[in-house]
């Protein structure tokens, strides 16, 4: 067996250890065994997202610059098989099976509870196989143009987009995923096999398998896969972004579009960037708790909104956390977007001058901690989390060890750091 490397993720919190090894040519796995459960789980991804448009790889003497949507048109591209659709197969296997591909990452999933081994060599082997011609690349314009304009037509989508172009002015995260119409008419064969031998080397890549699973026979039959390939080593791909000053783009965005109600979309541009790993993961939680005490449902600021009316329970507040870009991000249906802005701003002012409770910390600490762990017994919990986070170089189990460290003093530190008004945007979609 040609491992590179072995070791176990482990946590004495949750109770829980992952089998991973690295095997040539760089490829990592996970193999989380969860006895008594049907279901299994196996999820196959690269570090490629729609971000990463302009790359270097190692040992070459200029970088690649490709069309925006190429991550996106890749992901579609790869389950056509020259002997047909490969969703087909997994549906004749019993599975179900999905892809998606978002900023940082492409991913492909399934789950089964019955022939896991047959679909596993299918995702193995299909994830590893392209098959792009001429006539089929064209045809699948087509279909992702169509795709395009669906999602232009999507007000949570437009004033989602909207949002990030008031607040990036240069960051790729501001365009779609999945590129533009015009964008698009640049992708051809060439492009798409150059992305995805670059992309789709293991050595960028990461498999996750959960479930009633032998992580021994997992990663024979991954070792067997790889073998039978022709794999040479991948030097580091360095990817390459334009530079992003602390402004934002522009303070509002408004448009109209056929909604039962206005669209509301309010977010604060983070500065604090430029790093992974568990720093990263403790600014993530940290925000997180943050936010759920300043706008959770139990919050003052919360409850005064929706008596008034400003808000209904599809209010939401978030935290993107990635090495390059951060944001937090409110959604809100509002009759009134502009008393709603207003109130937002004051609560958020009035919040900063009176500081973080000591109960309101520990009480949500207490209660984020305790929803995690109940999230932890589904297994699709963990297979959609652990391969986005370890591709951030966090490990996802350290979770409930982070937030047990944090302190209250942590929380007012990102609140007085992320929540100036000068690096704030908003966008509204008013009902016509």
């Amino acid at each position: 067996m040609s491992i590179m490397s072995q070791r176990q993720l482990e946590s004495d919190i949750l109770k829980e250890k992952v089998y991973t090894v690295t095997l040539y040519p760089g490829l990592e796995v996970f193999v989380l065994p969860r006895k008594g459960y049907n279901k299994k789980y196996a999820s196959f991804a690269t570090k490629f997202g729609s971000i990463d448009s302009d790359f270097l790889v190692e040992g070459e003497e200029k970088s690649i610059e490709v069309p925006d949507g190429v991550a996106h048109f890749l992901e579609h591209k790869l389950f056509e098989e020259e002997k047909g659709n490969v969703f087909d197969e997994f549906a004749r296997l019993g599975a179900s099976a999905n892809a998606y591909t978002n900023f940082t990452m492409t991913n492909y999933l399934f789950s089964v509870t019955d022939n896991f081994e047959e679909c596993f060599d299918l995702l193995l082997n299909f994830v590893q196989s392209p098959y792009f011609t001429t006539d089929s690349v064209e045809k699948e314009k087509g279909i992702i143009e169509q795709e395009i304009r669906m999602y232009q037509d999507n007000p949570h989508w437009r004033i989602f987009f909207n949002l990030l172009g008031a607040l990036f002015i240069n960051h790729p995260v501001k365009k779609d995923i999945a590129g533009s119409i015009e964008s698009i008419q640049g992708i051809d064969r060439a492009v798409l096999y150059k992305c995805y031998r670059a992309f789709y080397h293991p050595s960028n890549m990461a498999l996750f398998v959960v479930g009633d699973l032998d992580p021994e026979k997992i990663i024979k039959q991954i070792d067997d896969n790889l073998e039978k390939r022709d794999y040479k080593t991948l030097g580091e791909i360095k990817r390459i972004y334009p530079q992003e000053p602390a402004e934002i783009q522009e303070k509002f965005v408004k448009e109209e579009m056929e909604v039962s109600q206005h669209l509301f979309n309010m977010g604060f541009k983070d500065r604090d960037v430029g790093f992974t790993g568990r720093r990263l993961f403790k600014k993530e939680i940290a925000t997180e708790l943050l936010l759920e005490i300043l706008f959770g449902r139990s919050s003052e600021l919360y409850n005064e909104l929706y008596e008034q009316g400003l808000i209904n329970d599809r209010f939401n507040a978030s935290f993107v956390a990635e090495k390059d870009y951060s944001y937090v991000i409110m959604e809100a249906e509002t009759p009134d977007p502009d008393k709603l802005y207003q109130l937002l701003l004051s609560g958020i002012k009035e919040f900063k001058e009176k500081g973080i409770q000591q109960d309101d910390f520990k009480r949500q600490q207490r209660r984020v901690l305790g929803e995690f762990l109940r999230n932890f017994n589904h297994l699709e919990f963990i297979a959609n989390n652990f391969l986005a986070y370890h591709f951030r170089d966090i490990n996802f189990f350290d979770f409930a060890d982070i937030i047990l460290e944090l302190t209250k003093e942590d929380l007012e530190s990102r609140l007085n750091g992320i929540f100036d008004e000068k690096y704030h945007a908003c966008s509204v979609i008013y009902s016509r």
